[in-house]
């Protein structure tokens, strides 16, 4: 067993990328806040059942993942909620990093539009780096569902126009 105070510390490691899944799920910042903490206290509560040595991060998303299914869900917090715009979440500075943030921009937008089952399932494997088994057990589905997702994700976002690293002008004199 994980003392209390190594099982807070290793919790804390990992509220960033519960906030990013939290974020990416319900699509509001406040929303997001409140699953992570939310995954925080179910956490606690629930310590004597983590088994140290195995990934805590798999765990988590998983107890936030539920959360969000059981509680946020039934309640339909999701509909009408506010969407965080790409364009005001990247700082950049200079123009190599203004074409960064043009193309992930278009890239947020277009994974954004993605039927929430896919969303998911891709940011889980593609911007976390789970494994294929890791994000079926977190988003309690079959392997082969996550596959199907994955792959029908990445045709719907092999539909869209080349990424443009700086936007096409109207033409025109500039002020």
């Amino acid at each position: 067993m994980v003392s209390d105070q190594a099982f807070r510390a290793e919790l804390g490691q990992h509220l960033a990328r519960l906030w990013r899944y939290g974020l990416l799920l319900s699509r509001n910042r406040h929303v997001a806040e409140d699953l992570v903490q939310a995954t925080c206290v179910r956490a606690l509560e629930r310590a004597g059942q983590y088994v140290a040595g195995t990934r805590m991060d798999r765990w988590l998303l998983s107890i936030l993942h539920s959360i969000w299914l059981n509680e946020v869900r039934a309640r339909r917090v999701r509909q009408g909620a506010g969407q965080v715009f790409a364009d005001g979440q990247l700082a950049f500075d200079g123009e190599y990093a203004a074409q960064t943030h043009v193309m992930a921009a278009q890239v947020i937008r277009r994974v954004d539009a993605l039927p929430e089952t896919q969303r998911e399932t891709v940011y889980l494997a593609y911007v976390e780096g789970l494994s294929y088994r890791e994000v079926a057990e977190i988003l309690q589905v079959p392997i082969g569902t996550v596959m199907s997702r994955l792959a029908t994700a990445r045709l719907k976002l092999a539909e869209y126009p080349p990424l443009q690293a700086v936007p096409k002008t109207t033409g025109g004199d500039r002020p």
